[in-house]
């Protein structure tokens, strides 16, 4: 098994995938519960994923994809949605927390009131928290991703809004970012420089 330095150096956005390799439902599947175990504030857990896999869907993306063929030629695409009124969802969402006893009655009560006060009259505070969670489980997926084996891409570049009307996305979800995920082709970079630490780190 790589450890996690390994897994975050080796990991390249790709654009070329192997066609003739798929992933099961289960497979997809256990890739999506690594990718839920990302961080999001009050424990919201506010996202969705919506699988792209059959020849008809992945065709029905390609256009709102800007014709961009890994689309097609990925295992997998998934739209990585987060969800706005978080604060509607958050009881439930935090229940088994407490029914695990993790935290207590007072904390679960605090965090679910201040999620009401901080989203409920705020929908640029719940846009930015859909998209601050769907990308954190997007990153964790991409590694997730790359701890089996397989490679991925994220993409922004698609017509969010079209992507919403074609696979019927709720009004309270947002189309945070395409994930392209499958088997590597034969053509991919390898993982592009960074920039040095002493260039993005300052010590206060």
């Amino acid at each position: 098994m790589p450890t996690i330095a390994e897994v975050i150096k080796s990991r390249i956005s790709a654009n070329s995938y192997d066609t003739a390799r798929t992933l099961s439902d289960q497979e997809i599947s256990d890739l999506i519960d690594l990718a839920t175990h990302a961080p999001s504030a009050f424990n919201l857990q506010n996202w969705r994923f919506l699988a792209v896999r059959s020849p008809e869907a992945k065709a029905r993306l390609l256009p709102l994809a800007y014709g961009q063929q890994k689309v097609i030629d990925a295992a997998v695409t998934f739209i990585v949605c987060g969800t706005l009124n978080p604060h509607q969802s958050l009881p439930s969402s935090l229940k088994p927390t407490l029914d695990a006893g993790i935290i207590d009655q007072t904390i679960y009560d605090m965090w679910v009131g201040a999620a009401q006060g901080m989203y409920q009259d705020n929908p640029q505070l719940q846009r930015d928290e859909a998209v601050r969670s769907g990308s954190l489980a997007a990153m964790t997926l991409m590694l997730a991703a790359k701890g089996q084996g397989l490679v991925s891409t994220p993409m922004i570049g698609f017509d969010a809004v079209a992507v919403s009307e074609a696979f019927n996305l709720a009004s309270t979800e947002v189309p945070v970012m395409l994930v392209t995920v499958g088997y590597p082709g034969v053509t991919n970079w390898p993982q592009k420089p960074r920039k040095a630490v002493q260039d993005v780190l300052a010590f206060v």
